[in-house]
This record gives C-alpha cells, structure tokens and sequence, in this order.
C-alpha cells in the first residue's frame, strides 16, 4: 500500500537529491570531487555558455556542477550553502572517504564531531563550499524529548576513527561504494522565516530547534533533511548572483505529493512552477529549491 499522502506535510519517503553547485573552475572542483571524496562523472552537457556536469557513486547523482566563471565568489556571509551532507552505508566506508578527503591537498578539514544520531567530518572546498560526510548511528538508538530528536555536538577524534574503521578494501573500493545526499544545511537570514517556508509550505517536520540561530527538519522522523542557521548569515537579505549554491534537490515519491505541495504553495501565495514531474520554487533569499518525483535520470537533471 502506498503511504498515505497528507495535506500539510512531505511524505515519511522523502529524500534528498543531487545538490547543484556554480563553480569558476569546473575541471578543478570535477577533481577534486573526484579524487577527495570517491565521485565519478556520470553524464555532461552544455547549455549555451554553461557547462554542466554530474558526479556521482554508482548510478546515484550527488552533485551537479554547472561552470560560471563569470559570477563573483562565495560570499561566507550570504544566504546559501552552508554545507552538503554525504550520507555513506557503514563506518568503514564513511573512514574511506574522511581519508581520502585528508589526503587532498586541496582539502580544508573544518572538524569533526558525535551528533548523538550520526558521526561527521567537516571540509570546506576549494571554492569555498561546505561539505559533511557523516554516517547514521541505528535509528534505534535515537533518543526523543519531547518532540525533539536529542543531537549534540561532542568531539570525535578523527585519528582514533580512522584506526578503528579504515580498511584497504573499502579505499581501494571508492565510487563503488554507495552514497547519497543524507541532508542540506543552509545559511539564511533568520530563522523564523525559514521555517514558514521550509516547515509550513513545503513540509518538512521540525525535530530539533533548541540549537541557538538554528532549525532542522525533516521527513518520517528522520533526523534532518534540512537545516537552517543565522551564525554566518543573521539579517542576510536576498543572495546576490554568486557560485555556490544553484539548487536543493528533494525527491518525493508521487505525483500526489507534487500536487499537495501546489496547494501549500498557492495558499501562501509563493510563485512556483511545475511540469507534472517536479514543482521548483525560491526560498524567501533566493536559494532554489526542486521537489521532483523519483528515479530522476542524469538527462533531467542536467535539463532542470
């Protein structure tokens, strides 16, 4: 039995899609993917002047980038990206890529942290894009108070993970190995007005908001799809024409889900557009974001 679609919330099977990031140097940032964090290319086209290009693990898309060399840089203090989060299947293969990661000289390693419901590492890209690679703790294990799912921010020493969990196999392994995007954080400019539009109109559920200038959410309970902070950004008005942060991609798994969604929308009277496979609309600074229906190709994407 399909689950059952609701009018105010995203379905418990909601996903995360293919993040899409503007970069002034494609070869450069397609390498470093690449190399740092076991990606492979999947499929490229050119639209005009841009090209666009998808990495990915296996047949999984995780990140598409689309060259601009002409917009300024990542402005740190702008509404936007504040980091993309890699979701690997198991320990060892979260080591994998935190090693390989450490290895590339282009690296920033940004630090490294037990969430209580996941352990991550943090790196910054050569363009200035966050990133987290982090594997989940069995929901099981999860603890609840109240209405909140407990997370914390507790060091992990990234030394004393990689001798418990690295192996050869798994490095030797690299993109064969599954990986997903397991959740966004984003920077805007305050909190209030992210969560009228990312829990009220697009529904997502709220599981954590006891973070000082900071919100998650997510969909059937899982700890967050989505994030959102002011520590960069409090006061940001609408982002300005930059690289970084192109799309957040959502996967939803019908058309009904689609249709629910365009009656929030219209209710708030928030301009979206549709074409029955997915519904994309801007966030209150700017950030686009795509609700789509699964089994996306490569060609969708690189079409959107």
């Amino acid at each position: 039995m399909a689950p059952q679609v609701t009018d105010r919330i995203l379905s418990a099977d909601t996903s995360m899609g293919a993040v899409t990031l503007r970069v002034g140097d494609l070869e450069g940032m397609s390498g470093y993917y690449t190399q740092a964090f076991a990606m492979a290319p999947l499929e490229e086209a050119v639209r005009g002047r841009e090209v666009h290009r998808v990495l990915g693990r296996g047949e999984t898309p995780l990140v598409r980038l689309i060259h601009t060399p002409d917009l300024p840089g990542v402005d740190p203090r702008q509404a936007g990206l504040f980091h993309t989060a890699f979701l690997f299947d198991t320990p060892e293969s979260l080591a994998a890529t935190v090693y390989r990661a450490a290895q590339d000289p282009r690296s920033r390693f940004a630090g490294s942290s037990d969430h209580l419901v996941s352990e991550a590492f943090y790196f910054t890209d050569p363009e200035g894009n966050g990133v987290e690679l982090y594997t989940d703790r069995p929901r099981a294990t999860w603890r609840r108070v109240g209405n909140a799912i407990a997370m914390d921010t507790i060091y992990l020493d990234p030394n004393l993970y990689l001798q418990r969990h690295l192996t050869e196999e798994t490095v030797a392994a690299g993109p064969s190995l599954a990986g997903a995007v397991g959740h966004v954080h984003l920077q805007v400019g305050d909190v209030a007005t992210a969560r009228d539009f990312y829990v009220d109109a697009l529904g997502f559920e709220t599981t954590q908001a006891d973070y000082p200038g900071a919100l998650f959410a997510s969909a059937g309970g899982y700890h967050h799809h989505i994030a959102m902070n002011v520590w960069n950004s409090r006061g940001a008005g609408p982002r300005a024409a930059s690289l970084g942060l192109g799309d957040v991609s959502i996967t939803v798994p019908s058309r009904a889900d689609l249709d629910a969604l365009g009656v929030r929308l219209s209710e708030r009277r928030i301009p979206f557009a549709a074409d029955g496979r997915s519904v994309t609309v801007t966030d209150p600074w700017g950030t686009q974001v795509t609700l789509a229906l699964p089994d996306l190709s490569t060609d969708e994407l690189l079409a959107r």
